[in-house]
């Protein structure tokens, strides 16, 4: 299973072998033609993950410290993956 993660994912190449990161320019050089091009589409890939990260976190429940009982919790967290799937398909 390939993963695809964003610079703040660093280390997890540790973890997981199978992940692709975007390429990172130095100081001393830039990046390549190929590297923009891969950066590009990884970006490309990753844009759905993020939009559905964001409706998630309209919801005060899932933006917040959850305060409820904490058997509860996966259960919001359903309720509140289902309103967005419902959101998305409308």
């Amino acid at each position: 299973m390939l993963i695809l993660v964003d610079s703040g994912y660093q280390g997890i190449d540790k973890i997981h072998k199978n992940s692709w990161f975007p390429f990172k320019k130095s100081k001393q050089k830039t990046l390549s033609k190929e590297q923009k091009k891969d950066n590009k589409s990884l970006s490309e890939l990753r844009i759905f993950v993020e939009n559905i990260n964001r409706c998630c976190k309209i919801f005060r429940a899932t933006k917040e410290t959850y305060r409820g009982k904490h058997k509860n919790y996966g259960k919001v967290w359903n309720v509140v993956a289902a309103l967005v799937n419902l959101r998305n398909l409308s």
